[in-house]
């Protein structure tokens, strides 16, 4: 029946998650100054585009894998442009402010998901990743077998979305004890810390690259 992939997906899904990058960093963020429903569902945009490379890593969709490899300089420079970006905005945003608003509108929770989603999916080399997993475990289905497919990728949902729950609920429990002027810190180092994980990540990557 293909039932026993449910928990490599997870263990997979769980494991890509847990290195915290700048998507954690800015999952914590959301979290800190949204509320831990915000910062859950950024984190499920975040696993849903796990979940598509790792389709991609499974199955090897090969047109796509090409285009990547192909393209690969452009999206990862476009990607560390971006993340900067963010990083630099959250450094410089004011908690005050954002906390104003937040009482002042409806939670857009939607535009959370779709943010983390894109910026998390500027990221090809986490197809590479998944191949790494898959191999390592030997756990990817046959052709035919599309109920191991089908549960293995929703393992890796799954164990995904289990590991953004885990943290923001542990940031949520913490979040009470923090005033403006730890959250403005917060926002200062939450921001630099997204621009030198990414500086450090893509200086790495070229090195690797060359």
């Amino acid at each position: 029946m293909g039932y026993h992939y449910i928990l490599d997906g997870v263990i997979i899904g769980f494991s890509a998650s847990v290195p915290l990058g700048p998507i954690g960093v800015l999952c914590i963020q959301r979290t800190l100054n949204k509320g831990r429903l915000s910062g859950f569902i950024s984190g499920l945009g975040a696993a849903l585009s796990d979940t598509i490379y790792a389709i991609i890593a499974a199955y090897s969709l090969s047109f796509i894998v090409g285009f990547v490899e192909s393209k690969l300089l452009w999206i990862q420079i476009f990607g560390a442009l971006v993340l900067i970006g963010l990083g630099l905005k959250i450094f410089y945003s004011n908690p005050a402010i954002q906390l104003r608003r937040q009482r002042n509108k409806s939670r857009n929770y939607f535009q959370d998901f779709v943010s983390t989603l894109l910026l998390t999916i500027t990221n090809p080399l986490a197809i590479f990743l998944f191949f790494g997993f898959f191999a390592g475990l030997g756990v990817v289905p046959r052709d035919r077998d599309w109920i191991g497919q089908l549960v293995l990728i929703g393992g890796v949902f799954v164990g995904a979305s289990t590991w953004w729950f885990i943290l923001t609920g542990l940031v949520s429990l913490f979040k009470n004890k923090i005033n403006l002027r730890r959250l403005w810190w917060i926002n200062k180092i939450a921001g630099a810390a997204i621009v030198v994980f990414v500086i450090i990540a893509f200086s790495m990557w070229m090195i690797n690259y060359y």
